[in-house]
């Protein structure tokens, strides 16, 4: 995130970085977390941001889960899009949750899957001292893959039925073909979290305003390059996409 700001602000754009729930380092104090589909605070902040007047241009850019999230928003809004949107990239995005979660429980991801596991054990247990009597880390260690955490914490703590019910409701990918602003979505071709129902060829193909671009390498947010003052491939292709796409 501080590299895209940096890339950005080098490009003559201000930037706001968004933290979803408890990825802040600060728990927030209600019994709801953040999810891949989650796109009412996305809208908050955009509504704020334009009601304060001070830009008549907004562009969004989103990584991995938060590039579902900015693709999902720009399709469930549609014509109906706040009028200062005028673009958005997403980078590394798993379009589609299931297939994404049958790919992360392939023995060469198991070691990836163990560490997001790790790491949402932290906000989890979280949850558990805030809410005691909804929330329970017991057994914990039973869980042995994203799509159990799904069933056990993700769907009940969010009002889906099950981890099914959530990747069907909050995957993007049925929502591509209504963006109706200028988005660039960036999927490596050897991103090992996506499967192959993650690269939407056919809903680009079909969209006026979608244009779908997947390197050779690059893996997961990882578009890494030497030299323009240290910025990442991809943050380099933001910003040139976002200046072609914005009229000024």
């Amino acid at each position: 995130m501080m590299g895209m700001v940096k890339a950005l602000n080098l490009g003559g754009w201000d930037a706001l970085a968004m933290n979803f729930r408890c990825c802040s380092g600060e728990p927030n104090k209600t019994i709801r977390m953040y999810h891949s589909g989650d796109t009412e605070d996305i809208h908050e902040v955009v509504s704020f941001v334009a009601a304060s007047g001070k830009y008549k241009t907004i562009c969004l850019v989103g990584f991995s889960l938060g590039g579902n999230v900015v693709l999902k928003y720009l399709g469930e809004k549609g014509s109906d899009l706040n009028p200062a949107v005028k673009a958005a990239v997403a980078i590394s995005v798993p379009c589609d949750l299931k297939g994404c979660a049958m790919r992360l429980e392939e023995p060469s991801n198991r070691i990836y899957a163990r560490r997001f596991l790790r790491l949402l054990f932290d906000k989890i247990a979280a949850k558990a001292r805030q809410f005691p009597d909804r929330v329970t880390v017991k057994d914990y260690e039973s869980i042995k893959t994203l799509k159990e955490f799904d069933d056990r914490y993700t769907a009940p703590l969010h009002e889906f039925v099950d981890a099914e019910d959530y990747y069907r409701r909050s995957s993007s990918k049925p929502f591509l073909s209504s963006i109706s602003v200028p988005t660039l979505l960036i999927n490596a071709a050897d991103d090992p979290f996506l499967s192959d129902s993650c690269y939407p060829e056919r809903e680009a193909v079909a969209s006026a305003f979608l244009l779908l671009e997947i390197p050779s390498h690059g893996g997961h947010c990882g578009f890494m390059s030497f030299g323009k003052r240290g910025l990442y491939w991809s943050e380099q292709r933001t910003v040139s996409f976002l200046n072609n796409a914005v009229p000024t």
